[in-house]
């Protein structure tokens, strides 16, 4: 079976790119490497069943030869920044709405794709009352650019498969981290410290308490999820079972690159302790459906949060 992966030299697509290599799957990635890193999947390069494209979703014909040949299409490829400073509305509606739109017309198409598997985000409920929360909240209401562009994208792939009959599969996932991972709460701090080890500058008032999924346990619930899974559409949240607090995230970065007596100061924040606007400040998922298709996470937050700052400590 021939995988085509957008975003595939990115953090969660190369890993995924390892997954289906040592596997034994026929694999192609489409990256334009604004984000993703060549050298995440340069392993693979010389390999008879791997083929990597420079190309960009917003060039439909870049899209359309890649596709040629495929039956699944993992679609990974977004811009994931969710603070406002770093990302506008316009770079979000191009990169993941229209991007996504670009695609689903190529796939309509091609007519030859029996499933898409898109990585999509907890921040699509926006700041749901019941924690943890499942699938079945309503309604949705994100309050970055970067949830409301995932939620159309959503809305789009379920139209397109229910309109032309293919399988689609929509995961909704906690904050993942691990190695190769270029920003986010524990990429930050690493990098923090390594430019002053005496002190830390926190975002919001600390607080912020959110699931961490480690690398390894999402890719596995990914894959198992698309083997398992028998509906037209599925929607299923992937995250950690539990939270941890930016504080503490903070405390165990500080152990891992073995500095003592860092001050932690904390910004304040905005809105009642966020990071910044669009920050959900309390997050966690309820995974029931994807533990009833066999699947369960190995690691706790704070342990994924520890593993992968110890990876980037030691790049």
């Amino acid at each position: 079976m021939k995988h085509l992966i957008t975003g595939g030299a990115g953090f969660i697509g190369s890993h995924l790119v390892d997954y289906l290599m040592e596997n034994g799957e026929d694999v192609l990635v489409i990256d334009d490497l604004s984000a993703g890193d060549f050298r995440n999947i340069e392993r693979w390069k010389d390999s008879d069943n791997f083929m990597f494209v420079k190309g960009d979703l917003l060039d439909p014909e870049s899209i359309n030869e890649a596709l040629a040949g495929c039956e699944v299409v993992y679609h990974l490829a977004a811009n994931p920044e969710v603070r406002w400073w770093l990302a506008n509305p316009e770079d979000h509606f191009k990169q993941n709405i229209e991007g996504t739109y670009n695609l689903l017309e190529a796939v309509r198409q091609d007519g030859g794709i029996d499933t898409l598997v898109f990585t999509s985000t907890s921040t699509v409920y926006g700041e749901p009352n019941i924690i943890p929360t499942p699938e079945t909240y309503a309604p949705s209401k994100p309050i970055s650019h970067y949830g409301a562009s995932k939620l159309a994208a959503e809305a789009l792939i379920c139209s397109y498969a229910a309109m032309y009959g293919f399988m689609c599969i929509i995961y909704r996932m906690a904050n993942v981290v691990g190695p190769r991972s270029n920003h986010g709460v524990v990429y930050d701090f690493v990098e923090k410290l390594k430019n002053d080890s005496h002190e830390l500058e926190v975002l919001g008032d600390g607080t912020q308490s959110k699931s961490y999924l480690y690398i390894s346990d999402c890719v596995e619930g990914m894959v198992l999820g698309v083997k398992n899974s028998s509906e037209l559409v599925s929607i299923l949240n992937i995250g950690s079972e539990d939270r941890v607090d930016v504080l503490t995230i903070a405390e165990i970065v500080t152990e891992e690159m073995g500095l003592e007596g860092v001050k932690i100061r904390t910004t304040g924040g905005v809105d009642g302790g966020r990071g910044w606007k669009g920050d959900v400040k309390l997050m966690q998922l309820d995974m029931s459906r994807l533990r009833e298709l066999g699947w369960h996470p190995r690691w706790r937050s704070s342990d994924a949060v520890r593993l992968t700052a110890k990876s980037l400590v030691n790049m």
